[in-house]
């Protein structure tokens, strides 16, 4: 069978994703993804376990309430129990509970995961998986049977997997993924055992590869090859072990490549992969195909001469097309495209090579310079180009601000206080205020000299706060970048603080965020 025309992209970021070292999220945080990737243009947003965890359970809540624009979030969980019916599984239930418009569910395709891990009979396993695909049908769900190590199954006992996969069209499931679940199947194999699925099946098929050989995007590829429509990955590949099939890198590959229509917006790639690496406190993958800093970059030499004559004749596609930009390592070059782009998705119209521009970009390199990094920080980017258009007027005119730490001895408690002293428009005002740590404490002054002027600032609350040291190697010496994201239950905004001194850095992101608010509102 020949590819298809297209493929929805099923993004697991946010459950398997998260099963991988390192990568860890708040629920607001989990919301914030969500939130971009449906902007991005996936088709579907796997976001759990529903009832796993306290995260998990505010996710789907949250969910529940928002418009998504065009992703379908799924609910992710198991098939029913052995020998229990599965209107008494309090883990299906859960999956209801949810109230996502997908369900995608797993079954054992592995005999010997049948019978060693769950077990039990092949035929009850059968039964499962049919009686739960059934089940979440009849409660009119969109289905996705996830056919967990399908590929080692298949070469196990070749019946076996595939009665399997009946199990689940005969329970009325829309759609069954094939996954290479320990990631040790071959490109090959993959497309074989794909089309050999095709042939039997009468309903679309999906796959769900990992890395753990280095080919989870290779083997997604080839089953796409062999008519698979449904491609499971995550953001930058993060996942369990070695990592999922890396969507960043698929997509292009299957758009850019392979003409096939995927229905992301592929010139959003380079940003989505940084805000998911920054919002998961996470260094980026410089060397990363598409979206890498070092993916169109070229140092000295004839390559260097040649790509200043013609690009394409070093780079395989051009940059932009993925939202990156060449790099030129030994002069620069200077990259106002990006710059102007996201100035005017923020609502702010520039021409290129206008003096505005260049003065943005000056500011952004030597920011960047110093430790800042704007791809998960908008509020602060926006300042940015305000004050490079004369548009910007700040709230007020700091004078001192003060954080100090007391501890008591006797009682081992520690009083945090911060003073702020300020002035809006020549009246001053200077206020005192204690809190749960220093930042806390800095937050809350700087709140109650404001509120008497900016009364909106009572909207604000700061929802998430994360630390970064970017030279490590300095010891205690070390420059810290601070990350705030901020809301007012409607919209969510990240602001970004440099400096030697954790104060210093969450003061400046903690200002950015109440800036970027009042200014948005007028004020």
């Amino acid at each position: 069978m020949s590819k298809p025309n297209k493929v929805a992209i099923y993004d697991t970021t946010l459950r398997d994703g998260t099963q991988g070292l390192g990568l860890s999220f708040s629920s607001l945080d989990k919301l914030r993804v969500a939130e971009q990737l449906d902007a991005f243009g996936v088709d579907y947003i796997e976001g759990g376990w529903p009832g796993s965890n306290p995260k998990d359970v505010d996710f789907f809540t949250e969910a529940a309430k928002r418009d998504w624009k065009h992703a379908k979030v799924a609910a992710f969980g198991s098939t029913r129990r052995a020998d229990k019916a599965v209107e008494e599984d309090p883990q299906v239930r859960t999956l209801l509970e949810a109230e996502t418009p997908v369900i995608t569910f797993f079954g054992k395709s592995w005999l010997l995961h049948v019978t060693e891990v769950l077990r039990t009979t092949a035929g009850e396993n059968r039964a499962m998986i049919r009686d739960t695909a059934r089940y979440l049908k009849r409660h009119g769900r969109e289905v996705v049977y996830d056919a967990e190590h399908f590929f080692d199954g298949y070469k196990d006992d070749a019946e076996h997997a595939m009665a399997t996969l009946l199990a689940a069209q005969e329970g009325g499931a829309d759609i069954v993924v094939l996954c290479d679940t320990n990631g040790g199947t071959m490109p090959g194999e993959v497309a074989e055992m794909t089309a050999a699925v095709r042939d039997r099946l009468e309903i679309p098929v999906g796959i769900h590869t990992h890395d753990d050989t280095g080919v989870g995007v290779a083997n997604a590829l080839a089953a796409v090859g062999e008519g698979a429509i449904h491609v499971q990955g995550t953001i930058n590949g993060y996942g369990e072990r070695t990592g999922n099939c890396n969507l960043t890198t698929l997509i292009p590959n299957l758009a850019l490549k392979m003409g096939v229509e995927v229905g992301t917006d592929v010139g959003k790639l380079t940003w989505i992969s940084h805000f998911v690496d920054d919002l998961g406190n996470n260094a980026h993958n410089e060397r990363a195909p598409y979206v890498g800093r070092t993916a169109f970059s070229h140092k000295g030499g004839m390559h260097v001469n040649a790509v200043q004559k013609l690009a394409r004749s070093y780079e395989h596609i051009e940059p932009e097309t993925v939202g990156n930009q060449q790099v030129i390592l030994i002069s620069e070059l200077s990259g106002q495209s990006n710059v102007l782009m996201k100035a005017e998705e923020l609502g702010h119209k520039m021409e290129k090579g206008s003096e505005e521009a260049k003065a943005i970009l000056n500011q952004l390199k030597a920011l960047e310079k110093e430790g800042y990094e704007f791809e998960a920080a908008e509020g602060s980017f926006e300042l940015l180009v305000r004050k490079a258009l004369d548009s910007y007027r700040p709230l007020f005119e700091l004078h001192e601000y003060h954080c100090s730490t007391r501890r008591h001895a006797e009682t081992r408690f520690e009083t945090c206080e911060a003073t702020v002293k300020l002035s809006v428009d020549g009246e001053q005002a200077y206020k005192v205020a204690e809190g749960d740590g220093p930042v806390n404490a800095l937050d809350g002054a700087l709140r109650k000299a404001l509120e008497p002027f900016y009364p909106a600032i009572k909207e604000i609350e700061l929802r998430d706060y994360k630390v970064r040291i970017i030279d490590s190697h300095t010891g205690t010496a070390a420059k810290t970048r601070v990350l705030i994201v901020s809301t007012d239950g409607r919209e969510t905004w990240g602001t970004v603080g440099v400096s030697y001194n954790i104060i210093v850095a969450s003061w400046r992101a903690l200002v950015d965020s109440f800036e970027y608010y009042l200014l948005r509102r007028g004020m």
